[in-house]
């Protein structure tokens, strides 16, 4: 409570009642915590002589316990290593299915309709992406090859596109990879048929595949149509 300032005589006795107010609030304020004090400490007191001499508990040290941590298991890298196993791809590999058609090897799964070839020789289906070999070695094409196809997959595309070039800077002028692509595709489960490319998608640089339908990804690969479909240049 703040004092007024006295003005005249009895503003200034109006004043001093005030302070004596005040003081007096305060001395009663001090009794009492004294008060509450000696309660507290009479408490104190009775419990100390009621419940005796005391001690602490002792309490034995905690034992350290060390854990064995197994090793991490790298299941993720396993699961990837035994999918490239599985779909490793051989250059020794002699596919019975393959036709001689027009002097070119071309591919159909057995079980799958006659017709297929040809009408992927035709153009019946759309390329949707390609991959270009050249420039690869035969251990990076056929992995090249295989990634390619897992993708391809993986997007729902149903036709693709392999270039693996005419021979022409090989030695010998001998197309390497050419052969190599078929019977790397021929082992792909994935693959239901292939034939050589038409001469304004590739030719004899390039073979034309044609992939399990996937009904997954079809709408995301639909999106991906017509972005690689430009034919070609083959050396």
């Amino acid at each position: 409570m703040k004092a007024s300032k006295p003005t005249d005589l009895a503003g200034l006795a109006a004043f001093r009642a005030e302070l004596k107010a005040q003081a007096e609030q305060r001395e009663r304020e001090r009794i009492d915590n004294e008060r509450r004090a000696r309660e507290a400490a009479a408490d104190a007191d009775i419990f100390r002589r009621t419940i005796g001499e005391i001690a602490p508990l002792v309490v034995p040290p905690r034992a350290k316990i060390v854990r064995d941590v197994p090793p991490p298991l790298p299941l993720q890298t396993q699961q990837d290593e035994k999918a490239v196993l599985v779909e490793a791809i051989s250059d020794e590999f002699d596919p019975e299915a393959l036709l001689d058609i027009d002097d070119s090897l071309s591919f159909c799964r057995p079980g799958v309709r006659g017709d297929v070839v040809k009408k992927l020789r035709r153009g019946t289906w759309i390329v949707q992406a390609q991959l270009d070999l050249h420039g690869l070695r035969s251990d990076e094409a056929r992995e090249a090859v295989g990634a390619f196809l897992r993708e391809a997959v993986k997007h729902g595309l149903r036709c693709v596109r392999v270039i693996h070039g005419k021979g022409l800077g090989s030695v010998g002028r001998e197309p390497v990879l050419k052969g190599k692509v078929r019977r790397w595709l021929a082992q792909k489960e994935e693959v239901i048929a292939f034939c050589q490319a038409r001469a304004h998608d590739g030719g004899e640089g390039a073979v034309v595949v044609l992939l399990q339908p996937s009904t997954q990804f079809g709408k995301e690969g639909e999106k991906l149509q017509g972005a690689t479909t430009t034919p070609p240049t083959t050396r």
